[in-house]
């Protein structure tokens, strides 16, 4: 008997247009690559997620409390590009798992 998975919906603002991505547990690393393999951004994720170039910066939308954190780089990548405060991630140093189920993210232009 196969385990059921758990299906993980994320919301994604890109361009005025909201997206609707649906994973699971495991099949992404993080929120980047998600975005990169399922919704087509030019110049979205260039570094490949190691938190050192900016170009996946995410507005949260909402609370962001439960978000599991990956951390490599990017506080000092945000302090760089002059981004301050806790709603603006970079979502290559976002994980993908339960926690994020319902989480509606604005891609930064």
């Amino acid at each position: 008997m196969e385990e059921q998975l758990d299906n993980i919906v994320v919301h994604v603002i890109c361009e005025d247009q909201e997206y609707t991505l649906n994973t699971y547990p495991n099949e992404y690393r993080n929120l980047m690559m998600l975005i990169y393999d399922r919704i087509y951004t030019e110049g979205f994720g260039e570094c490949l997620g190691m938190g050192k170039c900016g170009t996946c910066m995410v507005e949260i939308i909402g609370s962001m409390h439960k978000l599991s954190y990956y951390d490599r780089n990017e506080q000092a990548t945000l302090s760089r590009a002059g981004v301050q405060g806790s709603e603006v991630r970079l979502a290559c140093q976002m994980l993908i798992d339960e926690t994020m189920d319902g989480l509606k993210v604005k891609i930064q232009a």
